[in-house]
């Protein structure tokens, strides 16, 4: 390879993990922000905490930020250890996200069961009158208005749950036309008309089919990445091996460069 192509290929590998690292960062940043404030979701399934939003962001931002740490510093000092450090470390992240695309998909009623179970027993057992921002309340409140649902199933999983054993009532976010107690019953029981009847969990699967085609995306840019991260990383690793065997090796030092 001639000395510019090697340049040429050395400086993108190097300039897009440094936007990767970045990238890295703000979600680093952006999970520390979730667990000060106490915005996550892990209210919404209490017995399965590990699953809230800043967690699963601070694990993918620490993850993304090794990798690209390894390929920026690789490329950049033409360090032989780094680049095949960072190409196993992408080789890893390709088999994990196969195996979890994998396990989802085998195994995805048992999830969606799970899920539900879990979102049924927050509303039973920890839901309360208090909305304060990140809390149960405040986050039902945020999904039936957003997505225009109401309970897990149907507005029918809000009856007799522990805030309220002895009524059949909803939030009032579960009402068309949201207003002061119109999540209770009148006495005779025709104000049902006026709340959402589909559950959230159907709400939810039809925001995310309508939104395919985006996720298809996203996973398309993703993988292209990998590639191009896996290819180059070699490339590099065999060229910096053949450049030090040759005379010519020190005019393609990092400072000449």
């Amino acid at each position: 390879m001639g000395r510019t192509g090697y340049t040429c290929i050395r400086h993108v590998f190097c300039s897009l993990n440094v936007l990767i690292w970045l990238s890295a960062c703000g979600l680093l940043g952006i999970a520390l922000w979730l667990r000060l404030a106490n915005t996550g979701i892990a209210n919404l399934a209490p017995q399965y905490n590990f699953t809230s939003a800043d967690l699963i962001l601070f694990a993918i931002g620490c993850v993304t930020f090794i990798i690209a740490f390894f390929g920026c510093c690789g490329a950049w000092f033409q360090s032989r250890f780094m680049l095949i450090t960072y190409f196993s470390l992408v080789i890893m992240l390709f088999l994990a996200e196969f195996m979890i695309g994998a396990l989802a998909f085998v195994f995805r009623e048992n999830v969606s069961r799970t899920l539900k179970d879990e979102l049924l027993f927050g509303i039973h057992n920890h839901y309360n009158i208090t909305r304060e921002p990140g809390t149960l309340p405040a986050l039902w409140d945020h999904i039936h208005q957003g997505l225009h649902c109401c309970g897990v199933r149907d507005y029918t999983d809000w009856f007799g749950i522990d805030a309220w054993p002895s009524e059949d009532r909803v939030p009032d976010s579960c009402c068309i036309k949201r207003e002061r107690y119109c999540g209770r019953l009148d006495p005779e029981g025709r104000n049902k008309e006026l709340w959402y009847k589909e559950g959230c969990t159907s709400a939810i699967q039809t925001w995310m089919v309508t939104r395919l085609h985006v996720l298809g995306t996203a996973g398309l840019v993703v993988g292209f990445l990998q590639l191009f991260g896996l290819i180059t990383s070699m490339i590099l690793f065999c060229t910096v091996r053949s450049k030090r065997s040759a005379h010519t090796y020190k005019s393609y030092e990092t400072a000449n460069t």
